[in-house]
C-alpha cells in the first residue's frame, strides 16, 4: 500500500524506512529518482509481506485532529431536540410544559401485568437460568423418582426448571406412541419438528422410522418413542455432558414405568447414555446389551443407527436393517 501525507498543511519530507535503507517523499508518494530500484521492489515486497496491498483511499486522514461530531438533522414530525424515550427535556422539567408532560405519562394507561415501566423502558419478566450443576443432577434424580405413572412424571417434567434448554424450547416433547407397547424406542433430543409439534420423530427422521417400523410389522400404536433430552438444544447443537445428565434421571424412569420388553437406542449420544458405555455405535450396533433400571430390571437392549444418520449415508441402512431383524425376532419370542 502506497502511503499518503498525513497532514495536508505538512512539508514535504523524506522518511527514511526499515527495509534496507529505500527512501520516498511522504508527501507526493513519489520514489526518490537517486534510490535503486531493487531497494524499490523489496519495499514494495514488504509491504504485500505485511497484509498492506491495497490502497484504502487517496490520501490519510490525519487522527490527531478532533472533529465535531455530525449533528444528524430531525426527521419529519419528529422533535428537534431529541431526547431520551420517556424523559422530559432537561430544559423543560420546571417549566410549566415539563409538568405536564409528567401528569399526562402518569394518567396514562397502566402497563399489563408482568410489565413494567422505568425511564420509559419496558421490561418484561425473564426466566431465572438455572446454574446447570451436581445440585440440579440430585433433584431431578428426587423428582424423577417421586413419579409413579407417566402423567406424574411429565408434570414433573413440565415443573422442572433445573435445565435451561426448557427456557429456549417452543414445548416439552415426553413421548408418542402406545405407553403398553412392549417396544420402546429412545433417541437423543428433539430437532425443529418435533420442538414445533411437541412429539418426538416427526420430521424427517421421523418418516424414515416409520417406515422400519413398518417392515417389521409395527408402528407408532405398537411402539412407545421418546428422547433422552425432552426439549431441543438451541441450533440443534449437542446437549452438553451436564444437560444430558440432568436429563437422565428422567429418561431413566420413564423406561422403568414402560418397562418394555426390548428397547431400542437410536444413534450413539442415546446408546452411550443409556447403557453406560463409551463403545462408538458402530461397533456396539447389532450387539445385545442390557438396561438395568434403578429398581434392578434388566431391559434387552439393541443398539441401532440413527435415521438422521441412515438419511446422511443411504448404505448404512442394510445395517439398520439387520438391527430391526434382530428386534423383530426377540419380540416374537
Amino acid at each position: 500500500m502506497w502511503l499518503t501525507e498525513a497532514d495536508p498543511g505538512a512539508s514535504a519530507r523524506r522518511d527514511v524506512l526499515a527495509n534496507g535503507g529505500a527512501i520516498c517523499d511522504a508527501k507526493r508518494m513519489v520514489p526518490d529518482t537517486h534510490t535503486p530500484p531493487a531497494s524499490l521492489r523489496e519495499l514494495l515486497h514488504f509491504y504485500a509481506d505485511a497484509g498492506a496491498d491495497e490502497a484504502l483511499a487517496e490520501e490519510a486522514p490525519n487522527r490527531f485532529v478532533e472533529k465535531t461530531p455530525q449533528r444528524i438533522p430531525p426527521l419529519r414530525g419528529e422533535m428537534p431536540d431529541r431526547t431520551e424515550r420517556g424523559a422530559v427535556p432537561p430544559d423543560s422539567q420546571g417549566s410549566e410544559a415539563g409538568k405536564a408532560i409528567q401528569d399526562r405519562r402518569s394518567t396514562a394507561s397502566p402497563s399489563p401485568p408482568g410489565i413494567s415501566r422505568t425511564n420509559g423502558e419496558v421490561s418484561r419478566p425473564r426466566h431465572a437460568a438455572a446454574i446447570p450443576d451436581g445440585a440440579q443432577v440430585a433433584r431431578a434424580r428426587e423428582l424423577a423418582r417421586e413419579a409413579r405413572t407417566l402423567d406424574e412424571l411429565r408434570q414433573q417434567l413440565a415443573a422442572f426448571d433445573g435445565c435451561n434448554l426448557k427456557f429456549t424450547a417452543k414445548n416439552l416433547v415426553f413421548a408418542d406412541g402406545n405407553a403398553e407397547a412392549d417396544l420402546m424406542l429412545v433417541g437423543e433430543a428433539p430437532g425443529r419438528d418435533e420442538d414445533i409439534e411437541g412429539l418426538p420423530f416427526v420430521g424427517r427422521s421421523g418418516q424414515l422410522l416409520n417406515r422400519m417400523l413398518a417392515a417389521i410389522g409395527r408402528d407408532r400404536q405398537s411402539a412407545y418413542i421418546a428422547n433422552v433430552i425432552p426439549w431441543r438444544p438451541p441450533g440443534n447443537r449437542t446437549p452438553t455432558p451436564i444437560e444430558t445428565e440432568i436429563c437422565r434421571p428422567f429418561i431413566e424412569r420413564q423406561i422403568e414405568l414402560v418397562a418394555p420388553k426390548v428397547l431400542v437406542t437410536l444413534g450413539n449420544p442415546s446408546t452411550k447414555t443409556l447403557l453406560n458405555t463409551q463403545v462408538g455405535i458402530m461397533r456396539i450396533r447389532g450387539n445385545w446389551q442390557e438396561h438395568r433400571t434403578a429398581g434392578g430390571l434388566a431391559i434387552p437392549a439393541m443398539p441401532t443407527l440413527h435415521p438422521a444418520y441412515l438419511l446422511r449415508n443411504p448404505a448404512a441402512k442394510k445395517l439398520a436393517w439387520r438391527d430391526f431383524l434382530e428386534i423383530k425376532a426377540r419380540l416374537a419370542n
